[in-house]
């Protein structure tokens, strides 16, 4: 499966998430995205997806508001405490998009979270619990990644 991971803000390619990916044979689109321009990230991200058509856009944090913001299609999007409130100007998500998060994150609040799944229309299990902090670098928090990802590879 072909999946475009959007970093973090201050992040870099190559992290945890996008290795952990890589590692279980995914090919992993994961593109240097600037830091300080959102609509330079953006339009960086909108390249990527254009050019490699992945199945899946993981977005983390920040990320993830990029991947909301970014014309995607049908493509489904699995958001790690998307920092949706902070950059873009989407506030909600389209069906098969599963928010992973935190209730320990002190970066991004967990309710922020809620609120775009309320906000969506999506049902409560779209929202996945999981981790210790805002990183979701755990091994649990890994493999639900990894789960929601493969959720759609059969599809």
């Amino acid at each position: 499966m072909t999946i475009l991971f959007l970093h973090g803000w201050h992040s870099v390619p190559g992290g945890v998430k996008p290795t952990f990916l890589k590692d279980r044979d995914h090919v992993v689109i994961n593109p240097k995205l600037d830091d300080d321009d959102f609509e330079a990230a953006l339009a960086t991200a909108q390249a990527a997806f254009d050019r490699h058509r992945p199945e899946v856009v993981v977005g983390s944090s920040r990320g993830g508001a990029l991947a909301m913001n970014l014309a995607s299609g049908d493509k489904p999007l699995v958001l790690l405490c998307p920092a949706w409130k902070r950059w873009g100007n989407v506030t909600t998500v389209k069906p098969g998009t599963t928010i992973l998060h935190s209730r320990a994150d002190d970066v991004i609040d967990y309710a922020d979270s809620e609120d775009l799944i309320r906000n969506s229309g999506l049902p409560a299990s779209a929202l996945i619990e999981v981790g210790r902090d805002h990183r979701l670098a755990d091994p649990e928090s890994l493999a639900a990644m990894a789960r929601a990802c493969e959720t759609w590879s059969n599809r």
